[in-house]
């Protein structure tokens, strides 16, 4: 087995995560990133994601486009907290949705970003196995290949889990693969064990028979929506009407669960049964949306972990990034908002 990442090659690896997009080009890469600059009219540019089911909805029925007018919005799709967080610290894009702890260490090594509204509680990580492994339970991962992205939540969930089982990182070989590409590795038997991520291990266990054979709701952060300050500082109102429109868009899926499940399998292009087990199972939207003490809570948990694995450049970085990371005003203005008086629009 290849020896594990030193300290020096995770910092390494931190700067190509968090690090400015090279090189400009038109439109949408195919990895999510953009290059370009917002075309003229366009007032905000806004990720949308499958593991973030109020950008689909909000996407879908076109509210901000409704409130900001035509063509104000340059939506740009995330597929995984990595890619929002390279495009934040690339200016690609002004808005980002990510987990927590993605956040937090993005805003540790110098991405001016802020969280804005926490758009939903989800059990979206857990630990992944083939149908007929042998193994059940990560104690048993030692000397294993587990393939997970690094700088997502399904990252951090994996190391936390190894800390659990009195493992580390050194203890296992991990593979850097994006979500995605990771289900296939497990399928292919081309890794032991992968840190998965809805809807793909929804995916991967109702279609492949994968089994989950550690779940652990603590170590998965809260979903975050977050903003580059300067953008924040310029545009507020528009800041506003995002942090609204997932206001709606939370109190719509509440309402309308089916027709959320559909709007999810339409968008990631899976089975309605898988986008159901992810939004309607293994998702909490009844949440406080404002960022703040729960969020706190679960990230000063990890600041340790960030610190031993080499991540952050300092403690007293993590510490104070974590004390200036959320920005309530935006949550708390929008909060209680629901889609009642606005169904003529819908």
């Amino acid at each position: 087995m290849p020896p594990a990442l030193s300290a020096v090659a995770r910092i390494g690896v931190l700067a190509a995560l968090v690090g400015v997009l090279a090189g400009c080009v038109s439109g949408e890469n195919a990895d999510g990133s953009v290059g370009a600059p917002a075309a003229s009219g366009v007032q905000v540019r806004l990720d949308y994601a499958y593991y973030n089911p109020e950008s689909l909805v909000i996407k879908e029925q076109g509210w901000l486009e409704q409130e900001l007018g035509p063509g104000s919005v340059q939506w740009v799709l995330s597929q995984g907290s990595n890619k929002a967080n390279e495009n934040l610290r690339a200016d690609a894009i002004d808005i980002g949705s990510t987990a927590g702890t993605p956040a937090l260490l993005a805003r540790a090594n110098g991405s001016p970003i802020r969280a804005i509204d926490v758009f939903s509680r989800p059990e979206w990580s857990a630990i992944v196995v083939a149908k007929d492994s042998p193994i059940s339970d990560p104690a048993q991962l030692r000397g294993q290949k587990i393939a997970a992205t690094q700088g997502t939540d399904p990252y951090f969930f994996l190391l936390q889990t190894l800390s659990a089982a009195g493992l580390s990182a050194s203890d296992v070989e991990i593979v850097n693969l994006q979500h995605s590409d990771g289900k296939i590795a497990l399928e292919r038997g081309d890794v032991a064990a992968w840190a998965g991520l809805d809807p793909f291990m929804a995916q991967t266990e109702l279609e492949a028979g994968s089994r989950l054979i550690y779940r652990n709701l603590d170590f998965n952060s809260y979903g975050l929506l977050n903003a580059n300050e300067e953008f924040l500082e310029q545009k507020p109102q528009v800041a506003q009407t995002v942090v609204t429109a997932y206001e709606r868009a939370r109190a719509w899926i509440t309402e309308n669960p089916d027709t959320a499940v559909e709007t999810l399998a339409a968008a990631a292009s899976i089975k309605p049964e898988i986008a159901r087990q992810q939004l309607l199972t293994r998702t909490d939207l009844g949440i406080d949306p404002v960022p703040g003490e729960p969020q706190r809570a679960v990230l000063s948990r990890l600041v340790p972990l960030l610190v031993s694995d080499g991540l952050v450049r300092s403690e007293p970085e993590a510490t104070t990034a974590l004390a200036t990371l959320f920005e309530p005003r935006f949550a708390e203005q929008a909060k209680g908002t629901t889609s009642a008086g606005r169904a003529a629009g819908s």
